[in-house]
């Protein structure tokens, strides 16, 4: 394992002096539960101030980049950015998922790949690198990883807000979205949907639930609308 920790370190560019708070952040805790570990030993703590960090980070990051906007826009952006989805998202560029402790039963049932486990695996990331090498560090990592191309990330995460819009200003087509089929047992599903305008398929997305797989595709439909014009 220590040598997929390494690769791990590799990849985001950072080496710690302390690699067990790099383990630790990868420790879930069906992992520890499975091992008889203490439960303080899991993730969850590393979670707890990696959030807090991230939070700060985030908050002067939009501070000082949006100096007229209010309070009240500057928190619901804070919130789309740094919301599990999100950090889901930014945690597959990295590939965060493959690194990861688990116990079998998690890893049977697709925990490497489940956005709740993923985004929790993040922020526990953020907050051993905040321990292990300063703020200075830990800055650097929230802006390299997640901090970045956030009007791509935006676009996908409120895909279905943004299409609304978009339709509304140009045609006069209904949006509507229809489930197209389903696959794989009910701890691991895949759900695949069609948005339509009109009468016209504009997208298919596929998610692990119905609503991601309808930002998926909502996603697609917006890419092709912008084609178009």
């Amino acid at each position: 394992m220590e040598e997929r920790l390494k690769e791990l370190e590799s990849r985001i560019g950072y080496t710690f002096h302390n690699f067990e708070l790099l383990r630790n952040a990868m420790m879930h805790s069906s992992y520890t539960n499975e091992k008889h570990l203490e439960k303080y030993q899991c993730n969850e703590r590393l979670e707890f101030l990696g959030d807090a960090v991230l939070e700060l980070v985030s908050s002067e990051f939009l501070f000082l980049d949006s100096p007229k906007v209010s309070e009240g826009q500057l928190t619901k952006t804070r919130a789309s950015m740094v919301c599990e989805p999100a950090l889901a998202f930014c945690a597959r560029d990295i590939e965060l998922g493959s690194y990861l402790l688990l116990g079998k039963g998690e890893e049977a049932t697709g925990g490497r790949q489940r956005e709740s486990i993923t985004s929790d695996a993040m922020e526990a990331l953020i907050g051993a690198i905040y321990l292990d090498g300063g703020f200075t560090n830990a800055k650097e990592f929230i802006h390299r990883f997640i901090l970045t191309d956030l009007e791509n990330k935006k676009l996908f995460f409120d895909s279905k807000t943004i299409l609304q819009e978009m339709v509304q200003a140009q045609m006069s087509d209904t949006i509507s979205y229809k489930l197209m089929k389903e696959e794989g047992p009910d701890h691991n599903k895949a759900f695949y949907v069609e948005v339509l305008l009109g009468e016209k398929s504009y997208g298919v997305g596929k998610g692990r639930t119905k609503k991601a797989a309808e930002q998926q595709a909502a996603y697609q439909a917006i890419l092709r609308l912008k084609k178009t014009n």
